[in-house]
């Protein structure tokens, strides 16, 4: 029975130990038994080899080919390449169900330059067209006749910043939350003290009412009084300080998005007491609007994607097969990065009777069929992982990568298992990885035009506004103690990658592209009942060189 896809063909391989280059899957999906040329090529490739070539394909192909030129008994048919000639490749794309899989029932696509994007609508002047069938044919046809792929391994340019796996030092004790939020303190004001005079709180207090004064803080508390104003407590490392925002001046909406534990100035003038700051405005430490993202300096683009969810009922693994299947496609061939933003698994126990929703309930299971799923890949692409909530580590952010046994199970196409959050610079384009679990937070705690899961990319602009990505503790979001807080955005990057809430969004914030990127899992009875409706089997693709993105469908 032939194999339907690139992706099985992959599967089929890595079943018997090898990877395989990307033409060589091509190949294989294209003859007319898949099944037997698969056979053929392993029989064919020496017997340290672990990676099945294009070379041990067309020589297994040729074998199989001269050997049935006169049917045996069997009656088998000789073993073709796709595209051999007009009509016979036309008869095997449609056979194959290469082209249906990995193009057309790919649906449709979104594409959106991003000088299009506006904060308000996520898919503003898109545009949907239809995928086209014959544009697969024409790619596995010229494939098939010895077309090389254009990926150069040499070209490429991918490091990894900001991972703190291996460097945990918190033992939670007291002085250990200290030292986080002194360095955030630190690291924050000093994004923060070019724009206002700054002075302690202590010397603050001493000077004599009346006079104009600009602290930066972290907010200890927000609380609205009986006249209708704020009263906003901030701290810095001498001590703290009262601050009144009058309902009068007109900064309502700027009070609206303040969160506890947030780096923010005030700028105002003392009461004649001196007792506290009259406030004339306030700063979040915020990107720069003149900010100039960077850019390859080469056509190349990053698969953005998270939550994918295997071992879950919900898991779709037939948008998945969809999506791999598209990967190997010369459409697809500039798709050199894929980066992943956690939750590859369901987990277990992550809430209530999830077990009741678990097609595989053991967690190194789920694992093991996860990493049967990124064989699917092609093998030259270069992967990144973060973790997640699902995710076999510590739900405290940030969360290390995983440990060895995982990592071993996990040891696929050399792929780079990071911590959550991290940045990874892929050529010359910093990319903020980070999974996303302080969303929940940000829409809970801010008005909904401001944030909501239907335009989680509008809670991104908050995150990107605050410099971090988890800005208050002791929250739904889980907190680890280090001596240096992990989750600042000291520089700005260039594109804000995030998942969690299993909701398509995108959208640009002073130039910075910020990316939800859906999920993998079609909706569970616990997502029903938190009325949680997913964009389920999304793939954002990016152009490296020029930062536009193309949202493509599979599912």
């Amino acid at each position: 029975m032939p194999l339907e896809s690139n992706a099985r063909i992959a599967k089929a391989l890595a079943e018997r130990g090898y990877n395989a280059e990307r033409e060589a899957v091509t190949l294989l999906a294209g003859a007319t038994d898949p099944t037997a040329a698969v056979a053929a090529a392993v029989d064919r490739a020496p017997d340290d080899a672990l990676r099945i070539t294009a070379d041990h394909v067309r020589e297994a192909i040729a074998e199989t080919e001269e050997s049935a030129a006169s049917p045996d008994e069997t009656g088998q048919s000789p073993v073709e390449t796709k595209g051999s000639t007009g009509a016979e490749a036309a008869e095997t794309e449609a056979g194959s169900g290469v082209a249906t899989n990995g193009v057309a029932d790919a649906g449709a696509t979104e594409s959106v330059a991003s000088d299009s994007l506006t904060a308000d609508s996520p898919t503003a002047d898109s545009t949907t067209t239809d995928s086209v069938a014959t544009d697969s044919t024409t790619t596995d046809s010229a494939q098939s006749t010895g077309a090389e792929r254009s990926r150069d391994p040499d070209l490429r340019d991918l490091e990894v910043g900001n991972d703190m796996t291996g460097r945990s030092t918190g033992t939670g004790e007291y002085s250990d939350f200290v030292t986080t939020f002194r360095d955030r303190y630190e690291r924050l004001s000093k994004i923060l003290r070019g724009r206002v005079n700054h002075r302690p709180a202590e010397a603050i207090a001493d000077m004599p009412g009346g006079s104009d004064a600009a602290m930066i803080g972290l907010v200890n508390d927000v609380r609205s009084t009986k006249s209708g104003h704020w009263l906003i407590e901030l701290e810095d490392t001498t001590g703290t300080f009262p601050a009144l925002v009058m309902k009068d001046k007109g900064l309502a909406d700027v009070v609206d998005e303040i969160l506890l534990d947030e780096c923010v100035a005030v700028e105002g003038t003392l009461a004649d007491d001196a007792g506290i700051l009259f406030a004339d405005s306030l700063h979040f430490p915020d990107v720069p609007r003149t900010y100039h993202p960077g850019g390859a300096d080469r056509h190349v683009q990053a698969a953005l994607i998270s939550d994918v969810h295997v071992g879950s009922d919900e898991f779709m693994a037939d948008a998945w097969h969809s999506f791999t299947d598209w990967l190997h496609t010369e459409e697809a061939d500039p798709v050199e990065y894929l980066l992943l933003a956690g939750d590859m698994v369901e987990g277990v126990g992550v809430y209530p009777d999830q077990d009741e929703e678990l097609e595989i309930v053991d967690i190194y299971e789920q694992y093991e069929v996860f990493a049967e799923h990124l064989k699917e890949v092609p093998a030259d692409t270069e992967v990144v992982m973060i973790p997640g909530n699902h995710d076999a580590v510590r739900l405290a952010e940030p969360q290390p990568g995983f440990d060895d046994e995982i990592r071993d199970i996990l040891d696929v196409h050399d792929a780079r298992i990071v911590s959550n959050p991290a940045t990874v610079s892929v050529e010359g384009v910093e990319v903020l990885m980070y999974h996303g679990v302080s969303l929940d937070e940000v829409i809970a705690e801010l008005p909904e035009e401001k944030a909501s899961y239907d335009e989680p990319h509008k809670a991104m602009y908050q995150l990107l506004k605050k410099r971090h990505v988890a800005p208050q503790f002791g929250g739904h979001t889980r907190v680890a103690p280090e001596e240096r807080d992990y989750l600042v955005m000291e520089d700005v990057p260039d594109v804000f990658h995030t998942g969690h809430v299993h909701k398509l969004g995108w959208g640009k914030y002073h130039n910075v592209l910020a990316v939800n990127s859906g999920c993998w899992q079609a909706q569970t009875d616990f997502q029903k009942s938190v009325n949680i409706d997913p964009d389920a089997g999304y793939a954002p693709i990016l152009d490296l060189d020029t930062l536009d993105m193309t949202v493509r469908k599979f599912s």
